[in-house]
């Protein structure tokens, strides 16, 4: 890859490619009049759309780089996660969905503050966009690296490129612009990966029968280790891959606003529960596509000394025909500024709903303080993605590790206010705190896999929320 010459052709696609993923957005700027209208789209966004943004919005480079790359060392072992997602979504459609829809909720922590009271609210908030800033400062990283190979520049620069493109398609049409870029975006990803898979399978004697050979199509992976150590430490058994993909899941699409903005956006509880479910379906089977274009890379390249997160990077950057490895390319950049920039746009509106909720409805939705919170939380994420630049781990495990350290907390006090009517706002937040030392204790000695980490927050937060609340009632009533 260090020897790659710059094709202009490549170069050219990409910025046509840009330029009209820019132009589509803009097509929605004047819909935004107020700021409900800039941050949940008019609420009236059909389902198959919301669900294709859904998809796009959580296929950040991530996927495009590093699912392959887990394939092309393994196999196909992390759909079983994706099993566990689509599960985890059926499950927030049937309960999570219908307390969202209930009376005027801008953002998914709005329910907290109707359960428990405004400093839930605002906590829950804080954590959210503690962990976006983190996880989404990954995927700017690895959205840098093939720009990086590609061009010929230095990482810094390539984030920033990277950052502004996001910056700009946020502001241009607020969330239905996002949602219906993410609809373009996703046709585009989706086919750079098919070109891909079509163009190895023309090159080499790639057959079903030799990736079966290689143990390259395993999916379901029974092995619960020789104790219950090893158990809990493998993230890709069919117990770890389901139930930690069934949680998290639950977590992303049911307590983390970026997800649940494009949701509220459809303006009806059975349009939103459908393109829900739906996504559930579609995103198995992309997963099933980038793991099996990893298998074939295997066969492609053979076992070679090279990182997992840059094997697809090197055979789209030195095997693809001028114009089509800038496609995908672009495909890349697609997966990459769909969740950028719906993260650009869910911190902010969270920002404004969650920690200044009285200010929130006299703002324009063309007000300069949107501006500058997307200025804000844009120049956060480019801080963040420059800290994980010499990190050696697998990207997309970084970022899931990341997500699911705080999941756990949020999922659990979202459950405590349904499950548990006697809970109080003092017990929520003790137990919201309690769970996020528990978890950094669990990771802290490398208990187990971060698959399990979410399943921990829970239950940590429930059990402790039950007794705090408990305890307080009894020192009430001792008074």
């Amino acid at each position: 890859m260090q020897g790659h010459t710059v094709r202009f052709t490549d170069i050219i696609v990409i910025i046509l490619y840009l330029c009209a993923v820019l132009l589509l957005s803009f097509k929605f700027k004047k819909k935004g009049r107020s700021v409900k209208d800039y941050f949940l789209g008019a609420e009236d966004v059909p389902w198959w759309a919301v669900t294709f943004s859904i998809i796009a919005a959580e296929t950040s480079t991530l996927t495009f780089i590093s699912i392959p790359g887990l394939a092309y060392v393994a196999n196909l072992n992390f759909l079983q996660v994706a099993f566990g997602y689509a599960v985890g979504r059926i499950i927030v459609a049937r309960y999570f969905l219908p307390l969202y829809f209930k009376g005027e909720l801008t953002t998914a922590y709005s329910f907290l503050e109707h359960r428990f009271g405004i400093r839930t609210r605002s906590i829950a908030s804080v954590i959210f966009l503690f962990t976006r800033t983190a996880a989404d400062g990954v995927r700017l990283f690895a959205t840098a690296i093939p720009l990086k190979l590609l061009l010929g520049i230095d990482y810094p620069y390539a984030i920033l490129i990277i950052a502004l493109i996001s910056f700009i398609y946020s502001r241009t049409g607020g969330v239905k612009g996002i949602i219906w870029v993410d609809v373009f975006q996703m046709g585009v990803y989706i086919m750079g990966a098919v070109i891909s898979i079509i163009i190895i399978f023309n090159s080499v004697p790639v057959s079903l029968a030799s990736l079966i050979d290689n143990d390259k199509l395993q999916i379901i992976n029974l092995n619960l280790g020789q104790n219950l150590k090893e158990f809990f430490a493998k993230p890709y058994t069919l117990f770890g891959g389901l139930i930690g993909g069934i949680f998290f899941s639950m977590s992303s699409h049911g307590a983390d606003q970026m997800i649940v903005q494009k949701l509220l956006a459809t303006g009806n509880l059975k349009t939103a529960q459908k393109a829900l479910v739906a996504s559930g379906f579609a995103i198995v089977i992309q997963f099933l596509i980038f793991l099996f274009l990893g298998s074939a890379l295997y066969l492609f390249y053979g076992k070679i000394d090279i990182k997992s997160d840059e094997i697809f990077l090197k055979f789209i950057i030195e095997n693809l025909p001028a114009g089509i490895s800038g496609f995908v390319i672009a495909g890349l950049l697609a997966a990459a500024l769909s969740t950028l920039a719906a993260s650009i746009s869910s911190m902010s509106s969270s920002t404004l709903f969650d920690l200044f909720p009285r200010k929130a409805s006299e703002i324009r939705s063309n007000s300069s303080v949107i501006m500058l919170l997307g200025v804000i939380w844009t120049v956060l994420l480019i801080f963040s993605s420059l800290f994980f630049m010499n990190s050696s781990k697998a990207v997309v495990e970084i970022a899931l590790s990341i997500s699911s350290f705080t999941f756990g907390g949020l999922l659990g006090v979202f459950l405590l206010g349904m499950l548990y009517k006697k809970a109080t706002e003092k017990g929520a937040i003790a137990a919201l705190i309690t769970a996020t030392a528990g978890i950094s204790f669990v990771i802290l000695y490398n208990l187990t896999a971060w698959t399990w980490f979410i399943l921990i927050g829970v239950v940590i937060t429930l059990v402790s929320g039950m007794l705090y609340t408990k305890l307080i009632e009894s020192f009430s009533k001792s008074r």
